[in-house]
């Protein structure tokens, strides 16, 4: 014979079909089995938001804030990571500076600061009602002390601060008394926060 005769097996093996990962059991148990966990979850009502990120809700009208209180500035404080503005008054800004009795040049922003510290290290935690949010997001509100002595009714009456009648500002008696008696700004000469902002802002 010149050529080799192949050899070719009269049988080829079949391919098998794949094997399912999962085997379910036939019959009524699957059935069962899924109706029983619906009704345990329907009548225990397990609380599966503990394993959800946490979010801070942030306050309505009429909701407070309250615990000790970390002086920004004249007329803003934080209370446990929520930024607080003082409603209805305008204290001036940390750059910002004015002319004592003497006409000597101060840093009135820096002074409010220290003044408003002070007078709220005197009666913690500090409680803020919620008014609105301003442009930057903050917490607008109204705030007292634990003794309820209003915090911004102390500032204007001391001159640390103006009353803010455009935003809502009440304390025009406590203006009036604090001017009659040349208290803190009032003592010499002092631009309004927001004339001196609307100056510097560039």
């Amino acid at each position: 014979m010149s050529e080799l005769t192949r050899f070719e097996p009269r049988w080829k093996a079949r391919s098998q079909p794949p094997r399912p990962i999962l085997r379910i059991p036939r019959g009524p148990w699957p059935i069962l089995v899924m109706m029983f966990v619906i009704a345990s979850l329907a009548y225990f009502k397990p609380d599966f938001s503990r394993y959800l990120p946490r979010t801070h809700d942030k306050p309505a009208i009429g909701q407070t804030v309250t615990g000790a209180a970390r002086v920004i500035d004249g007329d803003t404080i934080e209370i446990g990571g929520e930024r607080v503005r003082f409603n209805g008054i305008d204290s001036p800004e940390m750059a910002q500076t004015c002319e004592d009795a003497n006409g000597r040049s101060y840093r009135c922003g820096a002074t409010a600061k220290q003044a408003l510290a002070r007078f709220l290290d005197a009666s913690q935690p500090v409680r803020c009602d919620f008014m609105s949010r301003d442009r930057y997001g903050r917490f607008v509100g109204n705030c007292f002390r634990a003794d309820n002595a209003s915090v911004s009714a102390y500032l204007v009456r001391n001159g640390f601060a103006m009353n803010w009648a455009r935003y809502g500002g009440t304390y025009a008696n406590d203006q009036n008394a604090a001017k009659a008696e040349r208290l803190g700004i009032w003592s010499g000469t002092a631009q309004p926060p927001w004339e001196w902002r609307a100056e510097n802002s560039h």
